[in-house]
């Protein structure tokens, strides 16, 4: 694999020189069994939708923080983006390093918080289209895929969540966007839907030779715990296990 480019204060260490993965987890402890099941290769995150007082997000933001270098703060709902400017709220209280935002708001929420003297790395969340070479946005808006990552990196966009990807369904979109942004000198890509411990080393060898400087997945729905809520360890263990061609 191409060796990547050097590590920045926003980014931690990652598997292959460019591989992070993003666990939603409930509390601290929650976040120390995940980030070590998955050998410190792990972005902890929390969902904005869970939380309708800020103040609770923030302190929850800041508790994981206490073992986690960075945290990042998602929209929940599927990506809703009702929940945007509470990931911006939560942010401006807490500094989690990264947070979620549809496209139409990234730019807004990055300048803001910015402006408060407190920069975030932000995505925004683009849909797949159903063809290669375009993606929509999520009011429905197609654009050719250079288009669109041309206007992101004029607007300051560092990394695009590319969402759902349906498994691999959608992989063949997903490569050729992580192409153009690489091209184009976006920093990550983060894909999220439906990754699991039977497809993530297809999903990881798709773009391992594209020279990017971060590609992180979102796995949520396959490693939660419906009844608790919290992220199962084990579950981690078996996507880096899978990844590296282990019995799992």
């Amino acid at each position: 694999m191409n060796k990547r480019k050097k590590e920045t204060e926003l980014v931690t260490g990652k598997l292959y020189d460019f591989v992070l993965f993003n666990f939603l987890v409930k509390d601290k402890k929650n976040a120390e069994e995940v980030i070590n099941a998955g050998r410190g290769f792990v972005i902890p995150g929390i969902i904005a939708s869970e939380f309708d007082d800020i103040h609770a997000g923030a302190r929850r933001v800041k508790e994981i923080k206490e073992v986690a270098e960075l945290v990042s703060i998602g929209l929940g709902g599927g990506g809703n983006p009702e929940f945007a400017g509470r990931v911006v709220e939560i942010a401006a209280l807490s500094n989690p390093g990264h947070i979620n935002q549809p496209f139409e708001r990234s730019s807004f929420a990055r300048g803001y918080l910015e402006g408060i003297g407190n920069p975030q790395l932000v995505n925004a969340l683009v849909v797949p289209s159903g063809h290669v070479g375009c993606i929509k946005l999520y009011s429905g808006l197609e654009m050719k895929v250079e288009d669109f990552v041309e206007m992101a990196k004029a607007m300051g966009i560092e990394s695009v969540k590319f969402m759902p990807l349906k498994g691999i369904t959608h992989l063949d979109e997903l490569v050729y966007l992580t192409k153009i942004a690489a091209k184009n000198g976006l920093r990550g890509i983060e894909p999220a839907g439906g990754i699991n411990h039977t497809n993530i080393k297809r999903v990881i060898n798709a773009v391992k030779d594209i020279d990017i400087e971060f590609f992180m997945p979102h796995i949520f729905g396959s490693t939660i715990d419906k009844e608790s809520g919290r992220t199962i360890p084990a579950e981690v263990k078996k996507i880096l296990l899978a990844l590296e061609g282990k019995p799992c």
